[in-house]
């Protein structure tokens, strides 16, 4: 049964975007405003570029810190290498990879349209919830 939950069943739909164009700081502001862990980073076309988590942002202020200069743009420090996950993945492959990875989110698609982001949180809920 559990092989037949897939990435959609579970990811989160309410995407939070972060632009090119916004400093680093607010966008550490607004993943903490809205209590996750990373976020996608889109280009003025609306593609994705990037993807700035908590660790791209301790990056961030430690190298302010000890440049002790002002942060720069979210692109200066985001991950540009974006895993990008298909909806229907099994949440059993997704639980795999997670274990074999360093992030703690990803960007879903279909059909090479974003449709959401899921994290390491989520595929536990989808466990605890079919054990």
């Amino acid at each position: 049964m559990l092989a037949k939950i897939t990435v959609a069943d579970y990811m989160s739909t309410r995407l939070i975007k972060l632009t090119e164009d916004m400093t680093g700081i607010d966008a550490i502001k607004k993943i903490l405003d809205h209590k996750i862990t990373g976020a996608p980073v889109f280009d003025e076309h609306d593609k994705v570029i990037g993807m700035f988590s908590e660790k791209d942002a301790l990056k961030m202020v430690l190298e302010v810190a000890y440049n002790q200069s002002s942060a720069g743009k979210v692109t200066e420090y985001m991950t540009k290498e974006v895993i990008k996950l298909e909806a229907e993945m099994s949440i059993v492959d997704l639980a795999d990879k997670f274990q074999n990875s360093l992030f703690r989110s990803f960007p879903v698609y279909r059909d090479h349209d974003l449709v959401g982001i899921i994290s390491r949180t989520d595929v536990l809920r989808a466990l605890a919830t079919t054990a």
